[in-house]
């Protein structure tokens, strides 16, 4: 017999909605108040949750925890198995001493600090974002920056507001993947239209960064930089969003835009090199060249795993015939007594329907069996032994350990929350702000991200809210959904997981609370900015949607 969802389970809708706000603001509270670890936090908001779909939802004990236990599968297969290989990959390069070069190369072709922001701060820790994700941006950028010679604070700080325009596709593309895996819409049409929003904001961060760090007049000076920069990132993040998917964006435009700025720089150099307050600013000598001291081979072999990192996946998702081989060893596994067993009514969807409950182990399509065989070819790309693969994937693995805890947890609320039809009541709640909606959509996604420091697990959590909420309003569900993924990207800088690993990158621990003050109104001023993209393309723009 299926259980129909109830969404106004207090008899009173303001009230119904306050109550579906108890695990949401139970989980701020944890987070932003007792300042708990995020894995803590995310077990007991689920837990919590699922007490709620229990005792207020009248939600049956069986559906309850069978639909929790499918949110966790999800959270292990496919997306961390994504976040996995994606950090062997790059602990594969650290520890072949090869990440070492990746690193000198770049930091070694200016000595302008402006430069050097934009092709650390911004290039490089998109890159990094696009491959490792999880903080990895901010902590190895922040790190070079400080090792360069900036003032640890200013390191700390423009890398948290450089990793911005990357975070929407994060590693290998596992926020979009997470809000198609909750919300059932087509992953490439979600890519398309974040592809179609967030390369706003990757033109304007290059600009914001050097404005930050040397004010209008020293900006000017290096204004060519500035849009070889953030126009061949965001042409390249829109190109590849909207025809590869959500995999490569990030690592092709940081590829892209560190290829065309060094290309700049062979041709063109600002009159003189910027330097902080500090430190003495000094001309240019004339035909004066930046002496790297690795060959051309050598930096070649230190990028390759990230390199065919490219290819690898371009093969596994380019071609129809290799889907279909690789779909061969696919799983669909119907979850006995929560498939179908759950009723969605109105006004949701358009008439009663049941709740399906399929769990899809894809073996070898998955985008991190793509990735592990890019591990595989890189340990004879870079020269690393069996033995020190092997033991570098035990430590990747014991390293991500409670992420992985954290992010089951996430998606075991995530599905909770819209099996038992609290974001149903949420949506409804929401939707009741009518035509204004679309401007705080975006707002949504960065108090997920604010929470849990990751925007997977702001689209794991509010995608289907904006997805309901879309609906309701007569907004096409595509664009609410990317924008969840848009909005967040502002509030990666002042996620309190971010400011830990920014300040322990660059010894600055105990001063969290000065980086928040220092990031908090760029974020306010880029979640602006993406709630009037988001609002003019839900009314005006709307040719724009996918």
């Amino acid at each position: 017999m299926q259980w129909a969802q109830n969404y106004n389970p207090m008899g009173n809708m303001f009230l119904s909605f306050v109550v579906a706000c108890i695990p949401l603001v139970f989980f701020f509270w944890c987070l932003a108040i007792k300042k708990m670890k995020g894995y803590k936090a995310g077990f007991l908001t689920v837990v919590l949750a699922v007490i709620e779909a229990i005792v207020v939802y009248k939600m049956p004990v069986q559906l309850a925890l069978e639909a929790t236990a499918l949110g966790g599968l999800q959270g292990l297969w496919p997306i961390g198995w994504i976040i996995v290989t994606a950090v062997f990959l790059y602990e594969l390069t650290v520890a072949s001493g090869k990440f070492q070069i990746i690193s000198d190369s770049i930091a070694s072709i200016t000595q302008d600090r402006r430069l050097q922001a934009l092709l650390i701060a911004f290039s490089f820790g998109a890159f990094l974002e696009g491959t490792a994700g999880y903080g990895t941006p901010v902590a190895i950028a922040g790190g070079l920056l400080a090792g360069l010679g900036f003032n640890p604070f200013y390191a700390a700080g423009l890398c948290l507001i450089a990793n911005t325009a990357p975070v929407a596709f994060g590693g290998v593309g596992i926020p979009i993947l997470t809000s198609g895996q909750v919300t059932g819409i087509d992953v490439l049409s979600i890519s398309q239209m974040v592809g179609r929003q967030v390369p706003f904001l990757s033109l304007f961060v290059p600009f914001w960064l050097v404005f930050i760090m040397a004010g209008w007049k020293r900006t000017i000076e290096v204004l060519p930089a500035i849009l070889v920069c953030g126009i061949s990132f965001a042409s390249t993040q829109y190109v590849t969003s909207n025809f590869l998917g959500p995999e490569l964006p990030d690592v092709t435009s940081s590829i892209v835009s560190m290829v065309c700025l060094i290309i700049l720089l062979k041709f063109w150099q600002p009159k003189s090199i910027f330097r902080f307050k500090d430190e003495k600013e000094q001309p240019i000598p004339a035909y004066s060249q930046n002496k790297i001291s690795f060959s051309f081979g050598k930096i070649a072999q230190a990028w390759s795993p990230f390199v065919s990192l490219v290819v690898v996946i371009c093969v596994w998702g380019g071609s129809a015939g290799i889907k279909a081989f690789l779909n061969k060893v696919t799983f669909m596994i119907p979850i006995r007594g929560l498939d179908r067993m759950i009723e969605q009514v109105k006004p949701i969807v358009t008439q009663a329907m049941p709740y399906g409950a399929v769990y899809k182990f894809d073996v070898l399509a998955a985008t991190g069996t793509a990735i592990l065989v890019t591990c595989i070819l890189s340990k004879f790309l870079i020269g690393i032994s069996w033995e020190k693969w092997a033991l570098t994937f035990g430590l990747t693995l014991k390293k991500l350990t409670l992420p992985l805890v954290m992010i089951v947890s996430v998606l075991g609320f995530a599905y909770i929350e819209n099996y038992s039809g609290m974001s149903g009541t949420l949506g409804l709640g929401l939707a009741s702000t009518g035509t204004v909606f679309p401007l705080l959509a975006p707002l949504i996604g960065w108090i997920g991200v604010f929470l849990t420091g990751s925007d997977t697990s702001s689209n794991a959590l509010f995608s289907n809210l904006q997805k309901v909420s879309a609906q309701q309003i007569g907004v096409d569900p595509t664009l609410l959904v990317a924008a969840n993924s848009t909005g967040g990207v502002a509030a990666k800088m002042i996620s309190p997981q971010s400011m830990a690993v920014a300040t322990a990158a660059t010894g600055l621990v105990g001063r969290e609370g000065s980086l928040f003050r220092f990031t908090i109104k760029h974020s306010l001023l880029f979640v602006m900015i993406t709630g009037v993209i988001n609002l003019l393309q839900a009314y005006v723009l709307q040719w724009m949607i996918p």
